[in-house]
């Protein structure tokens, strides 16, 4: 089988499972609990913690652990909203945002708070000079994903945190879960970046744990009231299995970025260098500014979800444009948002890459596509 679906989800390295696994089986013990058991386990907790700090060169008590991005998106936003109401209720997301910041945007909306959506252009990056004209005096939260997970596109955060240089009592939350291990850090997580989310899924580790990078200083309450764990801020006990798989899977796939730092841009670049012969082919994502990792493209008249049957019958495995609507059949809000006309956007597929994938995966997917290619041109 070949997975080009890696922007879903990715596969747990082994040794991250072999952590989880040992974890669990030795380690039974709360965290939070007196006992050498809990001792252990907050040991743990805490240098996975150290890891991971490291990893982004933050200090440690700048990451809370979450179940993952959606939590961490929802956190940051809604209790933003709360924190500062007093001062503001304005809101600035991108027209291209994930579900998980879109929607609960669209919740605050029905509690009193204004959003504004920043547009993009036809490559998909957000404008920032008309982001700049949608800032007020009531502002006080910008969220802004660092690389949209349909396209591919890498926003410009390095521009958007000069320009907030001068805003410094607007939050800004980026969320990173498409970027980290694809996209150097230092095109997200820039000085002014006050928040930003990720998820161990997206990087090999286990579903259902992540974190957000908390910048000292800024001011934020729990979201989840509890037990206080997680110095109070993010009540629940840690999955410290899934914590410590995560820290190891993070560090894991920057090694192997850092062995073999071009792999996933030649292997994109061979992907589109054969798909740019089929005259009836589409590349949708952008020639400049684009993750390495992420292929949104469309083969004109064959509806996305057709052709990703078509190729799952051959034991290769792409997407529609996003994992978390596709099975809803909605249209992809992003690429309306870059005026994508709707018959190429309905007809849109995502091919997403990973640091395991080969060249030899990509000759065979490209002798499978030529044969769906002649197979729908006779329909055609």
């Amino acid at each position: 089988m070949i997975y080009f679906d890696n922007s879903a989800t990715t596969p747990i390295f082994k040794e991250s499972l072999d952590s989880y696994v040992k974890v669990s089986q030795r380690i039974s013990g709360n965290p939070s609990s007196l006992h050498k058991m809990g001792t252990q386990a907050d040991r743990l907790l805490q240098e996975a913690r150290k890891q991971i700090a490291t990893c982004l060169a933050v200090e440690p008590t700048e990451i809370f652990f979450t179940s993952g991005g959606t939590e961490g998106d929802n956190w940051v936003l809604k209790v933003t909203a709360s924190k500062k109401s007093e001062f503001g209720k304005h809101i600035i997301i991108s027209s291209i945002e994930h579900p998980a910041v879109k929607n609960p945007v669209e919740q605050l909306k029905n509690l009193g708070f204004a959003v504004d959506y920043a547009p993009v252009d036809k490559n998909g990056q957000v404008d920032v000079k008309k982001l700049a004209q949608l800032i007020r005096k009531d502002t006080i939260l910008i969220s802004i994903m660092a690389v949209n997970n349909e396209m591919g596109a890498i926003q410009p955060i390095q521009a958007i945190s000069d320009l907030l240089a001068d805003y410094p009592k607007i939050h800004f939350h980026v969320d990173a879960i498409q970027a980290i291990t694809k996209v150097p850090k230092e095109n997200w997580l820039t000085e002014r970046v006050d928040f930003a989310t990720f998820s161990a899924h997206k990087f090999h580790g286990p579903r259902g744990v992540g974190f957000i990078y908390w910048k000292k200083g800024r001011r934020l309450s729990p979201l989840l009231a509890g037990g206080g764990q997680e110095k109070g801020q993010r009540s629940g006990t840690e999955n410290v299995p899934a914590i410590v798989a995560m820290a190891r899977s993070l560090r894991i796939s920057l090694e192997q970025k850092a062995q073999h730092p071009d792999h996933l841009a030649k292997i994109k670049k061979a992907l589109l260098t054969a798909l740019s012969q089929y005259d009836k082919v589409e590349i949708i994502s952008p020639e400049k500014n684009c993750a390495p990792h992420i292929i949104c493209m469309a083969l004109k008249n064959i509806r996305g979800e057709v052709l990703v049957h078509a190729f799952e019958d051959k034991d290769i495995i792409i997407s529609t444009t996003s994992a978390c609507s596709s099975k809803k059949g909605t249209s992809s809000s992003t690429l309306a948002a870059m005026q994508v006309a709707s018959d190429i956007s309905s007809c849109a597929v995502r091919i997403s890459l990973d640091e395991s994938n080969t060249m030899a995966e990509v000759e065979q997917f490209m002798i499978i596509f030529n044969q769906l290619y002649q197979k729908f041109s006779k329909v055609n």
